[in-house]
């Protein structure tokens, strides 16, 4: 799916206000302890440990987990792009997604 970039940054930033809500920096305190491995190493993570170990306040954490999911979703879809073979659509084409899936189910 591609979207207008500040509309999938909205909805990062939404996602990210609801993982919070659901417990993310409880999630990430329970493995604080073992922040050193590598699986712990990814944009979430990385930005409440900094919190946890005093680096910067809570409001400071969350705007860096917000920005850097923003650019790992944009370093992504550059990625992707470089796929000639990926077909986008926009979330409002739903028409001409069942059409291309029929298409290659055939």
């Amino acid at each position: 799916m591609d979207r207008p970039r500040q509309e999938l940054y909205d909805r990062i930033d939404l996602r990210m206000d609801q993982m919070i809500a659901a417990g993310l920096f409880d999630e990430a305190d329970a493995l604080f302890e073992k922040r050193h491995l590598n699986s712990l190493q990814t944009v979430g993570y990385i930005e409440i440990f900094g919190y946890l170990e005093g680096k910067y306040d809570k409001e400071e954490a969350i705007r860096l987990l917000k920005r850097n999911s923003r650019r790992y979703a944009k370093r992504q879809m550059t990625w992707f792009r470089r796929d000639a073979e990926i077909r986008w659509f926009h979330s409002g084409q739903q028409e001409e997604i069942f059409s291309w899936i029929v298409t290659q189910m055939a």
